[in-house]
């Protein structure tokens, strides 16, 4: 769910069904009693006309596990890697990546290696905005084997040369201080 109309909807369905909750936000719905399996047959069918699937717990937990995993990869981002990524991670969730892959993106949309290149991203917009870290220096930490591919791929994201973005955000708080 990522809007209103998503919530009235599922809050709809599971009127219609008799599902009572106690709590329902944007992709989260918490039930006051577990629901028989006709009615979650039901709701996974309604749903799923509407372009909403039903995720289990389970799966929600393998996602969890992933993200705390690629956040633990990110966390030491500036310690030699003695493995892949995609082993990394496997690793940590106990899960196939092929199959892992293929879950995340149904969940969220995008894959894990996307996943992970729009964080190393954000974390490198942190270096560049709140520490005094050179471009070499952030890409040695983030893993990349250079300054260009660091800009490149900050470029294709972002729009923005590293440098232009520092440069933004210095301006931006230069002006906010005058003002």
């Amino acid at each position: 769910m990522v809007c209103n109309r998503c919530i009235t909807k599922v809050k709809e369905d599971l009127d219609k069904f008799g599902i009572q909750y106690t709590a329902l936000e944007l992709g989260e719905v918490s039930l006051k009693e577990n629901i028989t399996p006709l009615q979650r047959k039901q709701l996974h069918e309604s749903l799923q006309k509407s372009g909403f699937e039903l995720i289990d717990d389970k799966k929600n937990d393998i996602i969890e596990k992933l993200k705390l995993a690629i956040i633990d990869l990110e966390n030491h981002s500036d310690e030699d890697l003695k493995t892949s990524f995609m082993d990394y991670i496997s690793l940590s969730v106990d899960e196939n990546f092929i199959s892992l892959n293929t879950l995340f993106a149904e969940i969220e949309g995008v894959t894990i290696e996307k996943y992970i290149i729009k964080h190393k991203i954000n974390r490198v917009k942190e270096l560049l905005v709140y520490d005094d870290f050179t471009l070499t220096e952030i890409a040695a930490k983030m893993n990349y084997s250079s300054v260009a591919q660091l800009s490149n791929q900050f470029r294709r994201i972002t729009g923005l040369t590293p440098s232009h973005f520092r440069q933004l955000r210095h301006n931006r708080t230069i002006n906010l201080q005058l003002n």
